[in-house]
């Protein structure tokens, strides 16, 4: 993956450019918004990391810039952890805002997770999910289908709502593995706004209620959530 890093401080760009590139990814260093913007006229990233607190302009204004001028994934880093800045930067059409200090691990579940919403948009690529052509999901007693967007426990319909459906459909496409509450919020919500994590816990309520399978949908404390595969027999 190539990233654009827009950063001011060359000593925090150099350390954070070292660590990403340990994990694969290739990083450009843009030190000032108009450099930034030069970047993008030229050459192409999977995704943008945007520091707010630039020498030549702030970096909403960047953000603005760079939403006009393409659709490559924007994730905010910055020290405002401020709700108010959080919601004006998702509003400009940032992908996710991310607060310093960031646990590294974060940072880079938040790069893969911008990059796997932008596949699922394209209707190119192998890694594109159509839901037109997408397997049926098979987990215990619960059938999810994607291309008709419908549930069915033990044969049962079950009616969810768009976002029930869609927290469920991620569940179920790795199920047994555990979703930090983080990244269900990023993938179904498209947001990293804290706020939404009551939402969560009220959809997670709301579908395990639906189902009447309510220990199917799993809580690790401290994490996130997974589905349960039922041990044969129980």
């Amino acid at each position: 993956m190539r990233l654009l890093l827009v950063e001011d401080d060359n000593h925090v760009a150099a350390a954070l450019v070292a660590v990403l590139g340990r994990h694969g990814f290739a990083v450009r260093h843009a030190r000032a918004g108009e450099e930034a913007i030069d970047r993008l006229r030229t050459e192409t990233f999977d995704a943008v990391l945007l520091d707010l607190g630039l020498p030549d302009a702030d970096g909403f204004e960047v953000c603005g810039r760079i939403r006009r001028l393409t659709s490559v994934p924007v994730i905010m880093v910055t020290a405002r952890a401020d709700v108010r800045s959080r919601i004006h930067g998702l509003n400009l059409g940032a992908d996710d805002y991310v607060v310093k200090p960031y646990d590294m691990g974060e940072l880079l579940a938040r790069i893969h997770a911008v990059s796997r919403r932008r596949a699922g948009e394209t209707p190119t690529g192998t890694d594109a999910r159509d839901p037109d052509t997408e397997q049926v999901l098979h987990v215990g007693p619960v059938t999810v289908e994607p291309a008709t967007r419908t549930v069915s426990v033990e044969g049962i319909p079950v009616t969810l709502t768009r976002k029930e459906f869609d927290l469920l459909a991620l569940l179920a496409r790795r199920p047994g593995v555990v979703f930090r509450r983080e990244q269900i919020i990023s993938e179904v919500w498209h947001t990293s706004w804290e706020g939404t994590s009551r939402t969560l816990e009220v959809h997670v309520a709301s579908l395990r209620s639906k189902l009447r399978r309510p220990e199917l949908v799993e809580t690790v404390r401290g994490v996130g959530y997974r589905l349960v595969v039922p041990v044969a027999g129980r």
